[in-house]
């Protein structure tokens, strides 16, 4: 063989057998901040786990605990883990000898006597090039990747589950809030319909009490109907009937003092979904390497036997059976192009794995960075909003007095009524969404679920 023939052959062997490339997430991932950016101080401490009970709320270990045991979505996530061990042991399975059996019925038995022939397949590939270790391989990290997903799901699980009871009891509340205000404005009506039986009240102030009394009951109607909604989406999450019958979230705590949530950098070791795309990005280096190393001989050992008798029993006897062994060398030469084009796609995947893996990492980051911003400006709102609340109850008893002593018309009471629902729901809307913002913040920090 001529020298150039040599070096072609030596630069395919070493194309071919190429290391994987050594992945890590910190310098695969963008480059990250060394803190968070929407925190003006922080310390390198651990991000918070077990955040159920920040928010003092007994009923949520419970609830959540219950969802993690009867939900569905997450059942058919714990499913695709066990399927992906299972495709774990059959790549595994691939490189030990494989033995087949094909018993056969001679139909020439009445004549000749032959019997039943029993022949032996055994075949075993010599993994030396390491081609079905990195299908192993792959096949592993792929229910890595999925366990990671199943990780996820918990932890989403356990956010929405918590979200869906702060919506039932934001709900409730404002449906009480609409319930008191309704009483108040009946009493109103009442007087003012008495009064204009005794011909002492304008007819206009009655209407305009009723259809004030009107504009309550439909804000009440619609809490009910809110109500409902958040009860039928927390029983689906619970993996039970949505029948819309439940007792526990009725009150929406407050919202918790800020925990620690760690730096940038500990997020690609928390984020299940980020977990899950590292692996799979390394799984499609996997599979590349398995696609380069086709193109290398594969070495077969291959054995077969016969055996032919009267009776199943006569197969002991070693005189009956024969065996053939072979030691085979196969080494693709030409496949149509089949071969460089596994290999082109599979290194299409590697580029696809790792941007997605970079995004994964990107949209974390901003997740984590949107919550942290809106945390003050959340907490801002909810305070003005309860300095509202008590002033425009403040004004709602001065304007009650006011009336009761002919001081104020029926519009300026019914002015302090409409202010007091209004700032009492935007309260409880403000409260919820700042509720919902911390429980955002502790799912994009990752993590596991508290038990």
């Amino acid at each position: 063989m001529s020298n150039k023939l040599w070096l072609l052959v030596l630069t395919w062997l070493l194309t071919a057998c190429q290391a994987l490339p050594e992945r890590k997430p910190e310098t695969t991932a963008t480059v990250l901040p060394k803190t968070w950016l929407a925190l003006s101080k922080q310390a390198a401490s651990e991000p918070v786990t077990q955040w159920l009970s920040s928010f003092h709320a007994p009923e949520l270990t419970p609830l959540v605990n219950d969802a993690l045991v009867h939900n569905n979505d997450l059942h058919a996530a714990a499913a695709r883990v066990t399927q992906a061990k299972a495709l774990v042991r059959k790549e595994e399975a691939a490189r030990k000898p494989q033995l087949f059996v094909n018993p056969t019925l001679n139909a020439d038995h009445e004549r000749n006597g032959a019997g039943v022939s029993v022949p032996f397949t055994l075949s075993w590939e010599w993994d030396v090039w390491g081609r079905i270790s990195h299908l192993r391989d792959a096949a592993q990290l792929n229910a890595e990747a999925l366990a990671s997903d199943w990780q996820g799901a918990r932890l989403s699980l356990a956010a929405a589950t918590v979200t869906a009871c702060f919506e039932l009891a934001e709900a409730r509340q404002r449906g009480h809030v609409a319930q008191v205000s309704i009483t108040e404005r009946r009493r109103l009506v009442e007087l003012l319909r008495g009064r204009f039986d005794l011909g002492i009240a304008d007819g206009l102030d009655l209407s305009l009490a009723l259809t004030d009394l009107s504009d309550a009951e439909a804000e009440l109607e619609s809490a009910h109907n809110d109500q409902h909604l958040a009860l039928r989406r927390l029983q689906v999450l619970l993996g039970a009937y949505p029948s819309g019958q439940k007792t526990q979230c009725q009150h929406l705590p407050d919202v918790p003092a800020m925990l620690p949530v760690g730096l940038p950098a500990q997020l690609l070791h928390r984020r299940p979904d980020i977990l899950a795309a590292f692996a799979r990005l390394q799984a499609a280096d996997q599979h590349l390497a398995a696609a380069n190393k086709a193109r290398l001989p594969q070495i077969q050992l291959t054995a077969s036997s016969g055996s032919a008798a009267e009776a199943l029993a006569n197969l002991s006897d070693p005189r009956v059976v024969a065996w053939n062994l072979a030691l085979g060398l196969s080494q693709p030469l030409y496949a149509g192009g089949q071969l460089q084009a596994d290999i082109d796609a599979q290194t299409a995947a590697v580029t696809e794995s790792v941007a997605i893996y970079q995004q994964a990492v990107l949209k974390a980051c901003a997740q984590v960075e949107q919550s942290l911003a809106a945390e003050q400006a959340l907490l801002a709102q909810v305070q003005a909003l309860t300095n509202v609340v008590a002033k425009t109850d403040t004004n709602r008893t001065l304007a009650i007095q006011a009336y009761r002593n002919g001081k104020a018309d029926v519009l300026t009471l019914l002015d302090s009524y409409r202010n007091t629902l209004s700032s009492q729901t935007a309260l409880l809307a403000a409260r919820l969404q700042a509720l919902q913002n911390r429980v955002g913040l502790y799912l994009a920090l990752g993590g596991d679920v508290a038990e």
